[in-house]
């Protein structure tokens, strides 16, 4: 599937090596603002080639939108936007032309589809996550009129772990560190990972602030649930906490609950929902991210025809895919709240008279 949502729902489209990517945004209500240097500087959060912590793969990624915007605001028809590629160089894959890269979809592609597009991965390369912030950047938009806020940083990389999170000093680091006491160290790692010709993974913490209580749809649309699909779909994603995570699983009842007054939670370990609906407190999710398959140490694979070969990659990839992959998990928690704000509106009857009374 290359559609996600139910009512704010978005559809992808495009590959790593192809002539561009892009999106179709649909179900957005008419009469939001667009700010158009707004989305484009989400877009240049995430793009490639910005330092040496990232690959020197140079993309604009601009975004031109299509449709669905009219005198600076939404119609409340589908949006299509376009990022034109720039910075191709497929002749740096010729030489795994029928090879399967280890760590990559290159093999589970192959088997599904009988097809190879071995150009950076085709539709499994994480190029196509441009997209989904594409996306994400008009859910914010919206978001915004509702006073919601998404953020992201990265909390840990190589296992050196953020004691402070900051969210408004990772917005000028280069690795969006939240944590500037480690950044330094975590910087050293990425680069020491990327000297040796192998890469590091790493944790985005992202959270959304100023959420209403009652988003989310019980049983089988939650908003956790959600939240860990929307994660779990990115490139290199591995595993997905909410508030406290596998920790709730080695606390006991009484330090784990939220305990409530009337001034609202205590705490938060439930990560802002309880049964799968927000309430009230801030949404806060961990991604953690596997470290990058493309390096460039000899490995083991098999050829398209199972013969036992050697695997030596060319190009330009990220060290630490983790530092681009957390805005596009802040896109991804956006989409998936803009989602659940349109599907709770029809939870109760006075919300539906006040439309139509």
């Amino acid at each position: 599937m290359n559609t996600f949502g139910h009512r704010f729902r978005f559809t992808t489209f495009g590959e790593s090596h192809g002539k561009a990517l892009g999106c179709i945004v649909d179900g957005v209500p008419a009469g939001i603002a667009i700010d158009e240097e707004y989305i484009q500087a989400q877009m240049d959060r995430r793009k490639p080639g910005q330092n040496k912590y990232a690959t020197a793969r140079k993309e604009g990624d601009k975004v031109e939108i299509l449709s669905g915007v009219f005198e600076g605001k939404t119609t409340g028809t589908s949006i299509a936007m376009i990022i034109f590629n720039e910075n191709q160089k497929s002749s740096d894959y010729s030489n795994v032309k029928d090879l399967f890269r280890p760590g990559h979809a290159d093999f589970t592609y192959f088997n599904k589809y009988g097809v190879r597009d071995y150009r950076g991965g085709g539709r499994s390369s994480a190029r196509e996550t441009a997209a989904r912030v594409a996306a994400g950047a008009i859910a914010k938009l919206m978001l915004k009129e509702l006073n919601i806020e998404v953020d992201s940083g990265i909390c840990e990389i190589d296992g050196i772990k953020a004691n402070e999170f900051d969210y408004e000093y990772s917005k000028s680091s280069e690795i969006f560190a939240l944590d500037k006491n480690v950044e330094e160290a975590q910087k050293e790692a990425i680069m020491k990972a990327k000297n040796s010709h192998n890469s590091v993974g790493g944790v985005a913490l992202v959270k959304a602030s100023n959420m209403p209580v009652g988003l989310g749809e019980p049983i089988y649309f939650k908003l956790d649930s959600q939240i860990a699909n929307a994660m779990m779909s990115i490139n290199a994603v591995k595993g997905v906490e909410i508030g406290d995570g596998v920790e709730s699983s080695r606390n006991k009842g009484y330090d784990n609950n939220d305990q409530i007054r009337a001034t609202g939670f205590k705490t938060n370990h439930s990560g802002g929902m309880l049964g799968g609906i927000s309430n009230g407190e801030d949404v806060e999710v961990k991604v953690y991210f596997k470290a990058t398959p493309s390096i460039f140490i000899k490995q083991e694979t098999v050829d398209i025809h199972n013969n036992e070969v050697d695997c030596e990659l060319k190009g330009r990839h990220d060290p630490c895919v983790a530092v681009r992959g957390g805005v596009v998990a802040e896109a991804m928690l956006a989409l998936v709240i803009a989602d659940m704000v349109l599907l709770n509106m029809s939870s109760k009857i006075e919300n539906v008279k006040k439309v139509y009374n």
